[in-house]
């Protein structure tokens, strides 16, 4: 079976690709497609609405199951007007760039030390017009980790923050991790899990 991912980005579709690998699928993304690509207003209020909105939009435009995520990060500790949620990338209605948003997070961190933060992960899959499964269960989120000041020297493009993410038990940066597979940072089992119940 061929899924679309609805993304542009290409650095989540690999990570989604290895994640699903041992599935009976193929996931392609959205750079696929030659012809005209939605854009999707992402003005949800949670990651789920987020996801839902996408997924909605690209199986109208397409007609092919098509699933798409989205993401809110939360900071423990900080006060609502400083909370990114859903606007990880949209900070006073501006679209960062992956530098940009380095600089802002780890100004952040400059400003108020280290932060604890959680990625909270959503997932809406459109199978058809009568099949849309969807989940922001908590095995879809990531463990809590800090955001520092100083980034690491090693980039990934579409991952911009993975640069600043430092492993709270053991204090080093996720890069610098041996146990860790820097490649998959963003990825969970909680995805493949929820492929493999609906498939």
């Amino acid at each position: 079976m061929k899924i679309l991912y609805g993304t542009g980005n290409q650095a989540k579709l690999g990570v989604m690709q290895r994640a699903l690998k041992n599935l009976n699928i193929e996931i392609i993304g959205l750079k696929e497609f030659s012809g005209r690509i939605p854009k999707v207003a992402e003005d949800g209020l949670t990651p789920l609405e987020n996801a839902r909105l996408k997924a909605t939009a690209y199986y109208e435009a397409f007609h092919i199951p098509v699933f798409s995520c989205d993401s809110g990060l939360y900071f423990e500790g900080l006060s609502e007007e400083y909370q990114p949620g859903v606007y990880v990338k949209r900070i006073a209605g501006k679209e960062l760039t992956d530098e940009e948003m380095i600089a802002y997070y780890s100004g952040l961190a400059k400003r108020f030390g280290k932060l604890k933060a959680r990625y909270k992960n959503a997932i809406c899959f459109a199978l058809d017009q009568e099949h849309v499964y969807e989940s922001m269960a908590d095995n879809l989120s990531g463990e809590a980790f800090y955001i520092v000041d100083t980034p690491h020297s090693r980039r990934v493009e579409g991952f911009p923050l993975d640069s600043l993410s430092v492993h709270i038990d053991s204090g080093l940066y996720y890069y610098d991790r041996k146990e860790t597979n820097p490649d998959e940072l963003a990825m969970d089992i909680g995805f493949y899990e929820f492929f493999r119940e609906i498939l």
